[in-house]
């Protein structure tokens, strides 16, 4: 339901004369009646886009920064220190934001839109790209990285120091305990 959270998130501010959405019931509700049930699902490619490209360079990151930090390789047997999971973490959770940064950006305006007062200023995810570089210039397929580099890699280096540890005593307990049998 991102279409109707970032619908009210518009609303910020606002009296409550000018809302257009009452809360998110009536958000979704007036979506679907002005727009279809599609409506809910405006900016999903972009989306799907940033989800996929954001995992694929945190993992891919996260084992450089093992690498070339700690001399970590994958299936070595060694644990990295919480400290060291939480750098490589916290690094690799950059990667992410710099790589997704076009889709957040498209995704937003996508969802933003209504389709219901006429034109919409962008028919899709390639329009929308073309139509932000063309008019505010490359650099505004990033905006708001800043938020997402302040939110996003504390995060991560928690996840990753929480997730190696238990990772690593998985692999003490049980694949070498069989690896010696």
């Amino acid at each position: 339901m991102q279409v109707v959270k970032i619908r009210l998130q518009q609303q910020r501010g606002l009296s409550s004369e000018l809302l257009k959405y009452k809360g998110p019931v009536h958000c979704a509700r007036t979506i679907i009646h002005e727009e279809g049930v599609l409506g809910l699902w405006a900016g999903a490619a972009p989306t799907v886009m940033r989800n996929g490209t954001n995992q694929a360079a945190m993992f891919t990151a996260k084992n450089a920064f093992d690498v070339v930090l700690w001399k970590k390789h994958e299936g070595d047997g060694r644990v990295l220190q919480p400290w060291q999971s939480m750098i490589s973490g916290f690094l690799a959770g950059t990667a992410g934001p710099v790589c997704t940064g076009p889709f957040d950006v498209v995704k937003t305006r996508l969802m933003a839109q209504s389709r219901s007062e006429g034109e919409v200023r962008y028919r899709g995810m390639f329009h929308a790209i073309r139509t932000i570089f063309a008019e505010e210039g490359l650099l505004a397929l990033w905006k708001g990285l800043l938020p997402r580099l302040m939110r996003i890699p504390p995060g991560q280096a928690i996840m990753w120091a929480v997730a190696d540890q238990v990772t690593g005593f998985y692999e003490r307990r049980y694949l070498h305990k069989t690896a010696n049998l």
